[in-house]
């Protein structure tokens, strides 16, 4: 496997198991992961939340069962934001598919295993077309898990948007009523989950986002100057970690080619 390409604002954001402990609510307020015991485990999200997704996942293995959330969230925040091969990226979702499928299994009540099963799949579809991935039938698998994340652990904010988004793209590639009969997607629950986002987490970038994206996807142009404002916001927000300043840097790359 490929070594994975540095956080390119490595040493901007410096932490230790120790103020990762102390920030551990605000870091966490949009997946809800528990506070670790183990300051093992401690480090190894420090070392995420420091921009240092490879190592933050090798290090979140050998944790054991523990570390496996931490290793498929770096896992899919290093593909998304940052891997630019397609191959590796789509290699590296089903790999977070596969074993997040697997914790789901050891451990049904634990919402983040659903997530980033969800997220890994979701992402994956985006890669292969969500048309394709509908067809498939992974659309439907996207939904039903992220549904029962959302069942497990209702304040997890970014099981909201990722279900906000799918019901949106869905609506944007079928329609909506072809939408609403095969996958039950509807405009006003894709806005209400959004929109609980929001009240979640006020200061999410990644929130503000796909709030934005889904008022184009379902009301079109004549949305757009309150998409742009969102995308500002987003723009404008000050990153609390390594994750959020990607969101960040993408809001702003947006906002930069309109």
């Amino acid at each position: 496997m490929a070594h994975w390409t540095s956080f390119a604002y490595l040493g901007e954001y410096r932490f230790s198991a120790g103020s990762v402990k102390k920030q551990w609510h605000r870091l966490h307020a949009g997946d809800q992961e528990p506070l670790p015991k183990s300051s093992k485990l401690l480090s190894a999200w420090a070392l995420f939340h420091s921009g240092e997704f490879e190592k933050a996942s090798a290090a979140a293995l050998l944790c054991g069962s523990e570390g496996v959330t931490l290793a498929n969230k770096a896992t899919c925040v290093y593909a998304n934001y940052i891997e630019t091969k397609e191959k590796q990226r789509l290699d590296l979702f089903n790999q977070v598919a596969q074993r997040a499928a697997q914790q789901t299994i050891a451990e049904p009540h634990n919402a983040n295993a659903f997530y980033w099963q969800a997220y890994a799949l979701g992402r994956y579809s985006q890669g292969i077309s969500v048309a394709k991935a509908l067809a498939l039938g992974i659309g439907s698998k996207v939904k039903s898990t992220l549904e029962t994340a959302i069942r497990l652990e209702p304040r997890h904010a970014e099981a909201h948007i990722a279900l906000g988004a799918f019901h949106a793209e869905v609506i944007d590639k079928v329609g909506a009523l072809i939408g609403n009969m095969t996958y039950g997607a509807k405009k006003e629950t894709s806005l209400a989950l959004l929109q609980k986002a929001m009240n979640l987490t006020p200061d999410s970038p990644l929130a503000l986002m796909e709030y934005a994206n889904a008022l184009i996807m379902l009301e079109g142009d004549k949305r757009l100057e309150d998409a742009t404002r969102l995308y500002e916001l987003a723009a404008a927000t000050e990153a609390l970690d390594a994750m959020q300043r990607l969101d960040v840097e993408l809001a702003r790359s947006e906002l930069e080619e309109s």
